[in-house]
């Protein structure tokens, strides 16, 4: 099967598999999962590191008296 045949199997444009191949090169399927994992566990941080300086900051105008 060519590469071009397994895309439309799979219902994906061969840009995208080009994409992922750049993005997960030799990966195997367990990597990649992980590398997912800790990227979505990344983003829940940078979250919650936001929400804490949006609060810090809150707290600062409360204190000098800007409220």
């Amino acid at each position: 099967m060519s590469t071009a045949q397994a895309c439309r199997v799979l219902g994906i444009s061969e840009a995208t598999l080009c994409r992922w191949r750049q993005r997960y090169g030799l990966m195997n399927r367990s990597v990649a999962k992980e590398l997912r994992e800790l990227r979505e566990h990344n983003a829940r941080l940078k979250q919650l590191l936001g929400q804490a300086e949006l609060d810090k900051a809150a707290l600062r105008e409360l204190a000098e008296g800007n409220f």
